[in-house]
């Protein structure tokens, strides 16, 4: 089953803080045990890969029952139930969620508060409004990058040939290929083939040969390409080569790389585009948001 949104939670997490004072990670495992979460859903992490999914779902449950005063938390990394919250079990609804907690005093204050903060600019979807906040800001940072993916590939299309191979050029260095920026566009004139050479050392004693091809995404590299590209390092007594295209490849072309003696990379254009966006080649940073965590440090040094 998959793993249950975060407001589908609130209710279980209630009933386990009725049990006695409750450690937020033991609360984790036990709501996994109760809705038989498979080993692979318990290990699954948010986009950012800084935390499970479950656990993430967890913790903002516990968080709105705190900010609702049905749970309170008695010490750090614990929670208990609040009389309040007795209360709200004594005649159980069948689920708790956001429009449940809104009819405690002080929730709403809180969610009208997060909200002037952080006016949303577009209404949420169904399933991003269930998220966490957390999985809202990776799914919104998401939808950015993908928006911004696309653009790029449209821009690369229309590029002129000589500046998509240059383009390749500079991902290559950026990715922290090429000894000291050692890496160069060979040109159409007498490339053979190749329209690009990484320097791997000082002295180009290993090098990386390159071949850019802009192709509509429609149209697929057949085998026939990556064999051409192969015979040109051959030519060259070369080992190593990436063959880069805005479309994708063929199955056949795939195949052939992986079993080829040489070390042939191949990068299709939803690659291409997502290592430009990771390494800052050809876009740019215009906003920075930093998200901000309590240093338990001081807590600890307190409690010491």
């Amino acid at each position: 089953m998959p793993i249950p949104d975060f407001q589908t939670l609130m209710l279980p997490v209630l009933r386990l803080a009725d049990g006695g004072e409750i450690k937020v990670a033991d609360a984790v495992g036990r709501i996994a045990d109760e809705f038989a979460l498979t080993d692979q859903e318990r290990e699954e992490l948010l986009p950012s890969g800084r935390q499970a999914k479950i656990a993430n779902r967890v913790h903002w449950s516990v968080t709105y029952l705190v900010k609702s005063g049905l749970v309170e938390r008695p010490r750090r990394g614990y929670f208990a139930i609040t009389s309040k919250g007795k209360s709200v079990l004594s005649s159980p609804p069948e689920r708790i969620d956001i429009a449940f907690l809104s009819q405690f005093d002080g929730f709403d204050e809180f969610r009208t508060k997060a909200n002037e903060d952080h006016p949303a600019e577009v209404e949420p979807t169904q399933e991003l409004a269930a998220g966490t906040p957390e999985e809202r800001v990776e799914a919104a940072f998401e939808d950015l990058n993908a928006a911004l993916r696309e653009e790029l590939l449209e821009r690369i299309l229309v590029m002129h040939p000589t500046a998509f191979e240059k383009l390749i050029v500079d991902l290559m260095l950026g990715m922290g290929y090429g000894a000291n920026g050692s890496g160069e566009r060979l040109g159409r004139t007498s490339d053979g083939g190749i329209d690009g050479v990484i320097n791997e050392d000082v002295l180009g004693l290993d090098i990386i040969h390159l071949q850019a091809k802009r192709y509509a995404t429609g149209n697929s590299i057949g085998v026939e390409k990556i064999r051409e590209f192969a015979g040109a390092l051959d030519e060259r007594g070369a080992t190593k080569g990436v063959f880069v295209t805005t479309s994708h490849f063929a199955p056949a072309a795939i195949q052939y790389a992986q079993r080829s003696p040489k070390r042939l990379i191949l990068i299709d254009g939803e690659e291409l585009t997502r290592l430009l966006v990771k390494y800052g080649v050809a876009v740019r940073g215009y906003r920075v948001l930093e998200l901000k965590k309590v240093d338990t440090a001081y807590s600890d040094e307190a409690e010491g």
